[in-house]
């Protein structure tokens, strides 16, 4: 009888595993798909064909957005018959320029005026220099945050070095913060007259959708910092759980600002059947919760339904990344995309992950404890914690990387990827110093082009 039911127990295992090594392989599956449909739709703009030159859609992506309106433009060229070939300034060279008479630039601003990731050799190699462009005729739309000083600064740097070259002006420069709908809108209405169609080009982004919000546990309690929570949030009624890939995020809006939609990154993956965030409460000067994360953490009940849309997240997620080692950089919140990778990764059976995360205090701000170290124990994982106020000098994830040089220095030279997650503010450009310092500016700048250096900072 025990062996029966020990042969039982075996055969249900069994069964398991093989479950198992099929979802892995339908999500390979439906990632190479996806992979191979986003080349062909690539291709089908950038093939040479007879006739006029094609328009330039270029684009520069920190987060995405930039990247979505520069198809959503190329599309709408292509609605109006003109040919259409679409890059990102990290594909472009400066023949290119000198080879194109007409282009749109589609392009973000990272932190205080900077080029976002997928400029920056673009911006070092090319804009650094002059270069004869009389032929071109241009227009930009530059994405920014009214909040930074340098609002759109690298729009605009774009724009006046455009202009230096002698490259001519199609309509003036639109700039956008936070997604600014008429903003946007003028940016449509100028299209329609480029493609000469007569009618304003619907282009409308995927719609919000209602979600619950399942569950919800504060992480940090007597912590110095505001409080953290957990939160789980999962579709209504009958509504199909939708796909995503770790390092996405979804948008969310609050009953009392329905026109702002505010960003978070996703902390699970689809296996796990909800979505999960990690938010940090804040509160103002005059004591007031913020607009999103107060009515997320505080005001919104369980079960309260929750306009939510997952945006998906090119520059972060995994991609050609996949199967290299990871080192996984974060402090905060940030830790919410790092445990997605980290799911995702140690699902598919992948060992080498090394995370250095940073918080305030280890008795109170130690997100996720329990799991992460779960996962050391099991030889999946190897994590670096560290906590800036336990100790009479402060110290940062940037201090540990530089304690780690030799080590870094190795991962790097066996192909790790660098992904870095949380504070723009101190800790994402002290982590780019100390990088800049362990493996040399031509090294950071290696990582950057072959896509292995990838941040999503806030």
């Amino acid at each position: 009888m025990i062996l029966d039911i020990n042969n039982h127990r075996h055969l249900i295992a069994g069964l398991c595993v093989i479950l198992y090594l099929i979802l892995c392989s339908w999500v390979a599956y439906r990632e190479r798909s996806r992979r191979r449909q986003a080349a062909k739709a690539a291709a089908a703009f950038n093939q040479t064909q007879e006739g006029p030159p094609p328009w330039l859609v270029a684009y520069a992506s920190q987060t995405g957005n930039a990247e979505q309106i520069a198809w959503q433009t190329a599309n709408a060229l292509h609605a109006g018959g003109i040919p259409t070939q679409i890059r990102s300034l990290a594909q472009l060279q400066a023949s290119d320029l000198q080879h194109t008479q007409r282009a749109l630039f589609i392009v973000s601003t990272y932190g205080e005026g900077d080029p976002p990731d997928n400029a920056t050799t673009f911006a070092r190699k090319v804009m650094e220099h002059s270069l004869p462009l009389k032929q071109l005729h241009y227009s930009v739309l530059a994405l920014g945050d009214r909040e930074y000083t340098n609002f759109c600064g690298f729009g605009r740097t774009l724009d006046s070095w455009l202009h230096a070259q002698g490259a001519q002006c199609l309509f003036p420069r639109i700039d956008v913060s936070n997604s600014d709908s008429a903003a946007l809108e003028k940016w449509r209405h100028q299209l329609t007259q480029l493609a000469g169609t007569g009618t304003t080009i619907d282009w409308q982004s995927p719609s919000f959708e209602t979600w619950l919000l399942v569950a919800r546990r504060h992480m940090n309690p007597g912590s110095a910092g505001h409080p953290v929570f957990h939160i789980e949030l999962q579709p209504q009624g009958e509504q199909a759980l939708p796909s995503w890939q770790a390092g996405d995020l979804v948008q969310i809006l609050a009953p009392t600002d329905r026109e702002r939609a505010r960003e978070y990154s996703i902390a699970s993956i689809p296996s796990d059947g909800r979505v999960h965030l990690l938010v940090r409460q804040e509160r103002h000067r005059d004591g007031s919760l913020g607009v999103a994360s107060g009515w997320l953490t505080d005001q919104a009940p369980l079960n309260a339904a929750i306009e939510l849309k997952i945006r998906a997240h090119n520059n972060f997620r995994l991609e050609t990344n996949a199967d290299r080692p990871m080192i996984l950089i974060g402090n905060g919140t940030g830790l919410a995309g790092l445990r997605a990778h980290l799911k995702a990764r140690i699902a598919q059976g992948l060992r080498q992950n090394w995370l250095i995360f940073g918080e305030r205090n280890a008795a109170t701000d130690a997100f996720y404890q329990g799991e992460l170290e779960s996962w050391r124990t099991q030889h999946q994982l190897r994590i670096d914690w560290v906590f800036s106020r336990d100790q009479p000098t402060r110290r940062y994830v940037q201090d540990q990387l530089r304690n780690s040089a030799e080590t870094v220095r190795e991962w790097i030279s066996n192909g790790a990827a660098i992904y870095v997650c949380g504070s723009l503010e101190g800790m994402a450009g002290g982590v780019h110093s100390a990088l800049t310092e362990i493996l040399g500016n031509h090294g950071l700048e290696q990582l950057i082009e072959t896509g292995r250096y990838r941040r999503d900072v806030y």
